[in-house]
């Protein structure tokens, strides 16, 4: 099956019960058995609910891959992937990542002995030059939140490989529909089903999805050991907002691009993040290993001016100044005081994070009136 049909079809079938082409929304918390241990495969809805199963077989079927499971959040999923490991290990991650995930690592697992690695992965020898004996995970988010890094999959897969390490890749900002990282040598995807997977800012939830049945057993434990599942309601949101991952993503990309090169225009705009620009770094890597540059956008102002990006973003009136991405609506927002705040200045800068940045999540409306909505915020 091609992807749009794999979207709509993959995973899921007519309820037995009433032929329902929706798949019901499981509202339960446990399930009547038979006997003891005779049951029709569900027992506890922490450990399996049927809306969640489907979305996990959904999800697993265009990430091209043969095991799913969904948490309460992205940071959930990620929770699940470093407890994987045991006190002494290492991660190698890559330096422009989602604040979230760098307070995660090193405000939780850092005090139970796991050694985290920040390195320009855009590069692949700063990789390199960090592995040791005690690497046992390589963390990858391409392109990279905010600054749109390109780091190239398929290699970083051959240095984790070559030295038995994993590769777990946040697929978050592409989506399924343009990047497939397990096709590309990835162990674990990742995913902020939040974002694009939802698709309509009603949701929040992560995923893990792999194709190693060792990893997956493991995966599964985690999940139903430490309970942080998503609930059906949920699971039935997200579902309903894959039928169109193709349909909204494409309309993403060409929104994206049309307001990319507006901003590379403007005179008050001093250096634009996107993909798609040939100048871009590791633009061949992008053309390569994805279907489309996506609708998320990075830029700076003239004179780095903190004061300056606040008025941008508080003078928009289509765009929504608030954290997230990748529904429907645009969104504006200013990393270094939101989405990268946990991210100690210093830090933040060394990879472009600076007062002036301003990131956009180009959504699906017409693209004339947001280039006409950042003109007039633009001044």
């Amino acid at each position: 099956m091609k992807f749009a049909t794999k979207a709509i079809h993959a995973g899921l079938e007519p309820d037995s019960a009433t032929g329902a082409i929706m798949t019901p929304i499981y509202q339960t918390s446990t399930y009547v058995q038979e006997g003891v241990g005779n049951h029709k495969g569900y027992e506890y809805s922490r450990t399996l609910n049927p809306t969640r199963h489907a979305l996990e077989k959904n999800l697993a079927a265009i990430e091209n891959g043969k095991f799913g499971a969904c948490f309460g959040s992205g940071l959930a999923a990620m929770d699940c992937v470093i407890k994987m490991l045991n006190p002494g290990d290492e991660v190698i991650s890559t330096n422009d990542l989602y604040g979230g995930s760098y307070r995660l690592f090193t405000t939780i697992f850092e005090k139970y002995g796991i050694k985290f690695h920040f390195v320009p992965m855009h590069n692949t020898d700063a990789i390199k030059e960090k592995i040791n004996s005690r690497t046992k995970l390589i963390w990858v988010e391409t392109p990279t939140n905010p600054m749109m890094n390109i780091i190239d999959i398929e290699a970083v897969s051959k240095i984790a490989k070559s030295n038995n390490i994993w590769l777990a890749v946040d697929n978050t900002f592409a989506s399924p529909y343009l990047q497939n990282p397990l096709d590309l040598g990835a162990d674990i995807v990742m995913h902020s089903v939040t974002k694009f997977l939802g698709g309509h800012s009603d949701v929040v939830m992560g995923a893990l999805i792999v194709n190693d049945e060792k990893i997956a057993k493991e995966m599964y434990r985690i999940q139903n050991s430490s309970g942080a599942v998503c609930g059906p309601q949920d699971a039935f949101l997200v579902l309903r907002g894959i039928k169109t991952l193709h349909l909204r993503v494409q309309r993403h990309c060409e929104n994206g691009k049309e307001v990319a090169h507006f901003l590379r225009n403007h005179p008050e705009v001093d250096k634009v993040y996107w993909p798609g620009f040939e100048n871009h770094p590791n633009h061949d890597i992008a053309k390569k290993q994805m279907r489309g540059f996506g609708g998320m956008i990075s830029f700076t102002l003239k004179g780095n001016q903190l004061q300056d990006a606040l008025n941008v973003v508080k003078k928009v009136a289509i765009f929504s100044l608030a954290e997230s991405l990748g529904g429907v609506e645009s969104l504006i927002g200013h990393p270094a005081t939101m989405t990268h705040a946990a991210i100690p200045k210093a830090e933040r800068e060394k990879t472009g994070v600076v007062d002036s940045l301003i990131r956009l999540s180009v959504g699906v409306e017409d693209v004339e009136d947001l280039i006409a909505d950042l003109q007039q915020a633009l001044g």
